[in-house]
Parts: structure tokens; sequence; C-alpha cells
């Protein structure tokens, strides 16, 4: 039988609505990364097939979003169960807010080291290359993703300092760069302190691969914002890419199985993009016909 056009879109259709249905989306453990202040933080796993502990596979991490005072990990189950079936062992990461905890927005960027941190030192149990690290996250969880590769410092004490808490990549979904007025955030902090951990005002030589997602009408975090990261890192020589998304506002990344009225159209181009990223950076191999799965999650 010919593989037509059509076998795609039904392929897209079903994978859309297994999506939707929670299928496939349920965490394969959950393993406590941090406790602090009486409260056990946890990080959500999702294993790809066949995982072995000897195996070096590359790992990423998602951050929630919510303005640094509430959020769910269940933000990004869709996106980690996706990764998983590429290879990577995805974690979903809880962390301190605001809502929940009391905290400020440093307390959120300490956690976030501290995930990246633990999963590097963990990552022969898992079966994870620590040189293959990936930060990621939406919105405030956007946030810490890019603190933890830009924003030197503010680690948790008493933690191993010989462990990087820094990632190999970041894939950024509209996330808050600048904490100053011409961003987002900037009540959440004292006048000196909204620069202090402003991903736009530490750029430097250095940082990691960054893939960037972002709204042109966001109204919440400025489309600018993202803009102007991007030409500030690659005028200090960095590997940055900005996909503008036309017309869209926030949040526009998640799924139907964490917003249900976004369908999964702007969901799939964003996982095919950062696939793509992925295999460019030599995080991901490039599938051969003969070992490539349906693309349940992506289409043709």
């Amino acid at each position: 039988m010919k593989n037509t056009p059509l076998i795609p879109a039904l392929l897209l259709l079903i994978g859309a609505a297994l999506s939707a249905q929670g299928i496939e989306l349920k965490t394969d453990r959950s393993m406590a990364y941090k406790s602090v202040g009486g409260v056990e933080l946890k990080l959500d796993v999702f294993e790809p097939a066949g995982l072995k502990s000897s195996d070096h596979r590359p790992a990423i991490v998602f951050f929630f979003g919510g303005g640094w005072s509430g959020g769910s990990t269940k933000q990004f189950y869709q996106q980690a169960r996706a990764m998983a079936e590429e290879g990577m062992v995805a974690f979903s990461a809880d962390y301190r807010v605001k809502g929940r905890n009391k905290t400020t927005p440093f307390e959120c960027v300490k956690d976030g080291k501290s995930a990246i941190r633990w999963v590097r030192q963990h990552a022969a149990e898992f079966g994870i290359d620590p040189s293959r690290i990936v930060a990621a996250g939406g919105s405030a969880g956007g946030h810490v993703a890019a603190c933890t590769g830009v924003i030197e410092g503010h680690e948790e004490d008493g933690e191993d300092a010989n462990i990087r808490s820094v990632p190999n990549a970041m894939i950024l979904f509209n996330p808050v760069l600048d904490t100053t007025e011409k961003g987002y955030g900037a009540k959440n902090f004292k006048p000196e302190q909204q620069t202090e951990i402003s991903p736009c005002h530490h750029v430097r030589k250095g940082i990691v691969p960054t893939l960037v997602f972002h709204g042109t009408a966001d109204k919440t975090v400025p489309f600018e914002n993202a803009e102007r990261f991007t030409r500030l890192m690659k005028d200090e020589g960095n590997e940055c890419v900005l996909v503008p998304f036309e017309g869209k506002d926030h949040g526009f990344f998640n799924g139907s199985f964490f917003r249900k009225s976004n369908g999964d159209a702007d969901y799939e181009v964003t996982m095919k993009r950062s696939i793509e990223f992925l295999k460019a950076q030599g995080f991901l191999k490039q599938r051969t016909t003969t070992d490539r799965k349906p693309e349940i999650f992506f289409g043709a």
C-alpha cells in the first residue's frame, strides 16, 4: 500500500486524540531532588523505551510557568513524553512558588539550578550523558530555565559546587528574559534587585546554544524582550535561534493535554523545531528510514 498524504494526516489526528485523552502521558516515576525548608521537591520522570543505566542518553528538564507564584508540572507532560519517545530521559520539575511556599523568584532560580545539578549528579543511575542536559521551560519557568544557563551564582547552600548546575542547551517558550519594567515581573523585586536575575542583563560570551519560541502578540511578556535577548546573544558570539509565532499571545505552545482549547497545532510546530534543534546540536540522532517510528506527535 502506497503512503499517501492521508496517512500522516490520520496519524496526526490520532496523536492529537491520544494526547487529549492523556494516553501515554503518565509519569514513569517521581524522584525527590531537593528538600529545603521542610519542602520536598520532585522531578516527574518520563523514560524512553529500553532505557538502561549503562546508556548515555540526552536529558531534558522542563520548568512550568505561573508567574513564580503557582503552576503545575503537568504543563509539560505532553512535551516530556514526546521527548522520551525521541530517546531522551525527560523530567518535569517542581520548584517553590510564592502561592504555595511564600517564596520569591530567587528561590525559583535556586531550585532550577538544583534540579539541573541533581540530574547531572545522578546521570549514571538514569543512563544519562551528563554532557547533554537541556533546560527548558515556559514563561516564568522559561525564566528559571534561562537562569540556569545565564545567571551566575544564586546556588543553593550545601550542594556540591563541583557538579555544575549549568545545562548544555536551552529551549525556552515565551520566557521571561527581562525582569525590569521593560519586561515582566518588576513588582516581584526591590528596585535594586530588578536586574539581578534578569537574563537580558547578564548575557556574555560562552552561554550554551539556545532556542526561543515567542508569540509576536504576547501581552504578558513583550516579544521585544526575546528579540533583544537573541540579538545580545549573537553579539557575544553565542548561538541563539528565535522562532516567532505571528499574532500569537502568551502560552500558545501548550498542547491539548494541558490546555484543551489550544489544540495541538502550535505545540506540534514547537516540538518539531525543538527536535530539529536538538539534532543539530548532536543531542538526538537523525533517524534512518528503517528505524523511524510513526510520527504520531509530529505529523509527516
